[in-house]
């Protein structure tokens, strides 16, 4: 079978689930509204199963942690994903929190909370900062993800009610457009420069 898309996103609760689910309809996209939880419940194994089944691409996944400092089910979960044969993790979305003691990740670029793309992290508001690190509860999982584009982005269906639900989720909706695109680019940018090693 062809390898699923996958997208990741560092929050499973509530909010982030309406608002994926909201943005998704509008992408298209499909969200795998079962692996929502803070913290995530399901095995790798078990979110695998529902990837396999999803109707179409890109398939989105949500991974939390809920602050556990220790390797928890949410990068459990991203490390049977990352390993497994018919799934390429195409991005994620990197959500800030106020966790403290955490190293945080580098990102391509951010959304915040205007739904502008900004070069530097985001904090939970979705406020620019200066680093071009994004600080979460779960996004340290991400460290070691070696997917093309990792875009930061504030506490989804939030940010001071600018992401609600209610309101279409504008930002998560801006940001999944965004990672998208930039993954779009980057197949682009990586078949010509095959072309022009074959050519060679």
């Amino acid at each position: 079978m062809e390898r699923r898309e996958v997208i990741i996103v560092t929050d499973g609760d509530h909010f982030a689930k309406r608002a994926l689910e909201i943005a998704a309809k509008q992408i298209p996209a499909k969200v795998i509204s079962q692996t929502a939880g803070n913290p995530t419940r399901l095995s790798g194994v078990e979110i695998v199963q529902y990837i396999r089944e999803a109707d179409f691409d890109p398939v989105i996944v949500m991974l939390d942690d809920n602050g556990n400092g220790n390797e928890a089910k949410g990068e459990q979960a991203l490390q049977v994903l990352l390993a497994h044969p018919d799934i390429t993790v195409i991005g994620a979305l990197a959500v800030a929190s106020n966790t403290s003691c955490v190293r945080g990740v580098p990102v391509d670029f951010s959304i915040d909370c205007h739904g502008q793309r900004v070069e530097t992290g985001v904090n939970k508001d979705g406020v620019p900062i200066r680093r071009h690190l994004v600080y979460g509860d779960t996004v340290d999982a991400l460290r070691n993800l070696k997917a093309p584009v990792i875009v930061g982005i504030g506490d989804i269906g939030k940010m001071g009610g600018r992401d609600a639900p209610e309101h279409a989720a504008p930002v998560t909706t801006k940001a999944l457009k965004a990672l998208i695109e930039a993954y779009q680019e980057w197949k682009r940018t990586r078949a010509a420069h095959s072309q022009d090693a074959d050519s060679e």
